[in-house]
């Protein structure tokens, strides 16, 4: 295993930028390779091995968000981490949905930064999981041996930390998670009191779940406390 603190591949067009972040990181002791676009990130992935990418969605060419969609394409296991100075919950989406696993917005803390980095690093180098049964919740089956989660009999396709959130979640059917254990679980323990980012990922994940995603069946918000989810041909109609 690499000693370093992982390797992250920079992608960013503006060189003094890109220079910048690397002094710092590489400071930190993390392996640092450098892409100014899209296409060329994609060359340098093929080419060696990243735990994570640094992606800025503001790029001349491909663009950050197809590129983003490329690269979850072709390495659906790497840790995605987006930059982006837009700040609204659409743009959020549109970057969890392009295949990000986690998104910063600009202009950020170096602390909050590398906090991000190395959390996305730890779940890169995660050991798949011990549990190996598949869980079964209404029309949902999870399988975390093969990182496969299906509704209906259809797969549904997932971003590393989607499926991480969504395993927590399953495992503990029927009982509702405070936020900070959800940070926590998921996302390590810096986090913990980003309750509009875990949101966030909530709101993509019902897009991908549920059949009305307005009107959640199954992934519900207890108010005040967090999510839960749940069977609700077997526990009966529990929204707040």
């Amino acid at each position: 295993m690499d000693s370093t603190q992982g390797a992250v591949l920079l992608v960013e067009d503006d060189l003094s930028i890109r220079r910048g972040l690397r002094a710092i990181l590489s400071a930190l002791e993390f392996r640092i390779g450098e892409a100014g676009s899209g296409e060329e990130a994609l060359i340098r992935l093929r080419a060696n091995s990243y735990d994570a990418v640094l992606m800025d969605l503001n790029m001349p060419g491909m663009g950050g968000v197809e590129a983003c969609r490329r690269v979850r394409k072709e390495f659906p296991q790497i840790s995605i981490l987006v930059v982006t100075v837009r700040d609204s919950e659409a743009d959020h989406i549109e970057a969890l949905d392009a295949g990000a696993d986690d998104y910063i917005t600009k202009p950020f803390r170096i602390r909050e930064l590398t906090a991000r980095i190395r959390a996305a690093v730890r779940r890169r180098r995660t050991p798949p999981s011990a549990v190996k049964a598949a869980i079964r919740v209404g029309v949902f089956e999870l399988h975390p041996d093969r990182r496969l989660a299906m509704k209906r009999g259809e797969r549904i396709h997932l971003t590393p930390t989607e499926f991480d959130l969504l395993t927590v979640l399953m495992t503990n059917a029927g009982h509702p998670i405070p936020h900070a254990k959800l940070l926590s679980t998921v996302w390590g323990a810096e986090y913990g009191k980003e309750r509009e980012y875990l949101r966030t990922f909530i709101l993509q994940l019902r897009r991908k779940l549920e059949d009305d995603p307005a009107n959640p069946a199954y992934l519900q918000t207890v108010s005040y406390l967090g999510y839960v989810f749940f069977d609700p041909t077997k526990d009966g109609d529990q929204r707040r």
